[in-house]
């Protein structure tokens, strides 16, 4: 067990956030992590977490994986210096966010299933589909292995097949993602796209949470709502001067923005 006071840090924001789909709440302010084959129980209570994890399997995975390196207080100061109200509120109501760096298969798999579908069912998807092989994420091969009736049970609909064909590619080396993760933002955009499947919201959200370049700025439904509605079309980072953090920025706008909306 490790329990730590850390500034600009919520698992409970985190996990609400969108941008991983197997965090569970178990209740009491307690939240179960999977990522790929690791899993880990964090205890909230205020500012404090309690990880319950050994501090080796801490240091050389959840630290990082919960971007626990990075100086988010100096990122907020950037955006509070903007004098822009919507980002400024967005940034005190979400302070304890960050993004994940997480896997690159599994976000990829993640947000093709995202497509067109809502949290609670993407969440589903992801957990019979580890169930269906082992309780472990199921790689490009394991896809392959579940076609037919055992895919079909997860009811992924038209999303079944992008995973099929994008496994495919990935099994058949006509897709790298070796290659993908020494590519510049730009480039990796285009190579995302390749895949079948993959538009430039999706290339986005993988390039942001599977590569961790957090100058990838996703825009979905909430967030064209808010740059319509809150910015009368008129939303600019380069005009802001926060186009090399899009992808931080993106995260505090849609957290805040779902929450004013369910209220």
């Amino acid at each position: 067990m490790i329990t730590l006071k850390i500034e600009n840090f919520d698992i409970e924001q985190i996990a609400n956030s969108g941008q991983c789909f197997r965090m569970y709440d178990l209740g009491n302010g307690v939240w179960e992590v999977f990522a790929l084959d690791e899993k880990i129980k964090i205890q909230k209570n205020k500012k404090i977490h309690t990880f319950d994890c050994s501090q080796e399997k801490f240091d050389n995975f959840w630290s990082d994986y919960f971007d626990l390196n990075t100086d988010y207080q100096t990122i907020q100061k950037r955006i509070f210096n903007t004098n822009d109200d919507y980002l400024c509120n967005a940034v005190k109501f979400g302070k304890g966010l960050r993004i994940l760096k997480q896997d690159l298969w599994e976000m990829i798999v993640s947000f093709v299933i995202s497509q067109q579908n809502n949290i609670p069912r993407i969440k589903n998807c992801l957990k019979t589909l580890c169930a269906l092989n082992n309780n472990k994420f199921p790689q490009p091969e394991d896809l392959l292995a579940l076609q037919g009736e055992k895919l079909r049970s997860v009811k992924l609909g038209y999303r079944e097949e992008y995973l099929i064909k994008l496994s495919e590619a990935i099994v058949k080396k006509n897709f790298s993602l070796d290659e993908l993760k020494g590519m510049s933002y730009e480039m990796a955009i285009k190579y995302l796209q390749m895949l079948r499947g993959v538009g430039e919201k999706v290339a986005n959200c993988v390039a942001l949470f599977g590569l961790y370049k957090i100058e990838a700025f996703p825009v979905d439904v909430w967030i064209k709502k808010i740059i319509q509605n809150r910015y009368n079309g008129d939303f600019s980072l380069d005009r802001l001067k926060l186009k090399d953090i899009g992808g931080i920025v993106q995260q505090y706008m849609f957290f805040y923005e779902r929450n004013l909306t369910s209220r």
